[in-house]
C-alpha cells in the first residue's frame, strides 16, 4: 500500500508517540497529527509541541467537549446503555466522534489515509475503522500495531528511549489509560491479573469510598425530554454539567467499577473504570423515567438495551441499525421531564426523590388508604382471564 499523506489520531501516549516516527520511516509519508480534546485534562499545548518535535508536519487540536457530551454521551444515556450489565462505555462512545473529525481533517488536507494507535487485540481498532469506512468508504487505513515488529509496550518503551521520544508511561507503572469527560479507564500491568486488587494510588477521579465524607451530599438534577439540563436549579451546558457531576461524585467516591468484559474480537479483558458523573446520570435518568414513561414503552425500550449497548461497544455508532434504534429511543424520551434528588454517600448514589409535571404516578390510585377510583373486585376477573392459559396448559399435561 502506497501512502502520501496520513492523518494520525494522536493522544501523545506511548503508542501514537512512536507511531509518528514509525509511519514516516516505513511509508515515507507526510504525517498530520490530530488530537481530540474530549476533556482528558491534559496540557494540549505541550502535546502539540511534542507532536511537532516527533516529526508531524501539522497538528490539529480540536475542542470537542460540548459536542462529545451533547451528541454522543447524552444519546447513549437516553438509551440507558450499559454493556454486560456493568460497563458505561466511556471509551466506546468517544471513538466515533474522534473518527468523524479525523475523516473531516483527511478530506480537508486531501490525505489519502488515516492511522490510529489501537492494538490488534483490542476493540478500538474495530471502532475506529468501522467509523472510517462508514464515513469515507474509499479511505486507506494504517494500523501500526498490526504491522510493526514491536510486540509489547516494553519494546515500544525501548524504541522511544532510543529515538528520544518522551512518553509518560514507565515500566514501573505500565497502565494503559484512556480519559475523557465521561470516564477514565485502566488496563495492563498488574491489572492483567483479575485476582489482583487495583493499586490504591492508581485512581484519578474518585476518592476511596471509605475516605469519602462522613456526611451525605444531596443534589438535584433537572431533566427535559430525557436529557439532564440543570444541577441544583442552575441550567448548565452538557459538558459543564457533566464536569461538575464528576467533581461532586468523585469527592463522594461514586463511580468505580472493576470488571472482566468480553471484547468484540473474542477474548476477555479486565478493565478498571471511574465514571462518577456518568454513574450519577445513569441512576438519575432511570429515576425520572420511573414516573414519566408508560410501562409498555419502558419495557420495549429496555428490551433493546443489550443490543443497543453492543452496537456502541462494538463500534457500530454510524450503522443504520443504531440510527433506527436511536429514533425509537428518542421518541420514548418525549415527556421524560422532571427533577431527581440524589443522595451521594461513600461510593453510593441513592435516589432520594423524584417529581415531574408529566408524572404518570397517581397517588390516589397507588395509595393503600381508602379511595374511590379503583374497584378491587375488578381484579378477580382480570386474574381469572390471565390464568386461563395456565389452567389449560396444566390440564393437558
Amino acid at each position: 500500500m502506497r501512502i502520501k499523506k496520513t492523518v494520525l489520531a494522536y493522544s501523545g501516549g506511548l503508542d501514537t508517540s512512536v507511531a509518528i516516527k514509525w509511519l514516516k520511516d516505513t511509508y515515507g509519508c507526510d504525517v498530520i497529527a490530530y488530537c481530540a480534546d474530549l476533556g482528558q485534562e491534559e496540557d494540549l499545548k505541550s502535546l502539540k509541541a511534542k507532536a511537532l518535535r516527533s516529526g508531524a508536519s501539522k497538528v490539529y487540536v480540536l475542542d470537542l467537549r460540548e459536542e462529545f457530551v451533547k451528541d454522543y454521551v447524552f444519546p447513549m444515556l437516553r438509551a440507558n446503555a450499559i454493556y454486560e450489565g456493568a460497563y458505561l462505555m466511556g471509551t466506546s462512545i468517544a471513538r466515533p466522534l474522534i473518527a468523524k473529525k479525523q475523516i473531516e481533517i483527511a478530506k480537508k488536507e486531501k490525505a489519502d489515509s488515516v492511522a490510529h494507535g489501537a492494538t490488534g487485540k483490542g476493540n478500538d481498532q474495530v471502532r475506529f475503522e468501522l467509523a472510517y469506512y462508514a464515513l469515507k468508504p474509499s479511505i486507506k487505513i494504517v494500523a501500526p500495531w498490526r504491522e510493526w515488529s514491536f510486540d509489547s509496550r516494553t519494546s515500544l518503551l525501548k524504541y522511544a528511549k532510543k529515538h528520544g521520544i518522551p512518553v509518560a508511561v514507565t515500566r514501573g507503572k505500565p497502565y494503559s489509560l484512556d480519559r475523557n469527560l465521561f470516564h477514565i479507564s485502566y488496563e495492563g500491568g498488574v491489572l492483567e491479573d483479575p485476582w489482583a486488587e487495583p493499586p490504591k494510588d492508581m485512581y484519578t477521579m474518585t476518592v476511596p469510598p471509605e475516605k469519602a465524607p462522613d456526611r451525605a451530599t444531596y443534589i438535584n438534577i433537572g431533566y427535559k425530554n430525557g436529557d439532564p439540563v440543570s444541577l441544583n436549579g442552575k441550567r448548565l451546558s452538557p459538558a459543564v454539567l457533566l464536569k461538575r457531576l464528576n467533581s461532586i461524585g468523585g469527592k463522594n467516591g461514586v463511580g468505580r467499577m472493576d470488571i472482566v468484559e468480553n471484547r468484540y474480537v473474542g477474548m476477555k479483558s479486565r478493565g478498571v473504570y471511574e465514571t462518577p458523573g456518568g454513574t450519577i446520570l445513569h441512576i438519575a435518568h432511570r429515576a425520572v423515567e420511573s414516573i414519566t414513561l408508560d410501562r409498555e414503552v419502558m419495557h420495549l425500550r429496555d428490551s433493546l438495551i443489550p443490543g443497543y449497548s453492543e452496537l456502541v461497544y462494538y463500534g457500530y455508532w454510524f450503522s443504520p441499525e443504531r440510527l433506527v434504534l436511536q429514533e425509537l429511543v428518542d421518541a420514548s424520551q418525549k415527556g421524560v421531564t422532571g427533577t431527581v434528588r440524589l443522595k451521594l454517600y461513600k461510593g453510593n448514589c441513592i435516589v432520594a426523590g423524584r417529581k415531574s409535571p408529566r408524572s404518570l404516578y397517581e397517588p390516589a390510585l397507588a395509595t393503600f388508604e381508602a379511595e374511590t377510583i379503583y374497584d378491587q373486585k375488578d381484579a378477580k376477573g382480570f386474574i381469572k382471564l390471565n390464568a386461563l392459559r395456565l389452567k389449560l396448559w396444566k390440564m393437558r399435561r
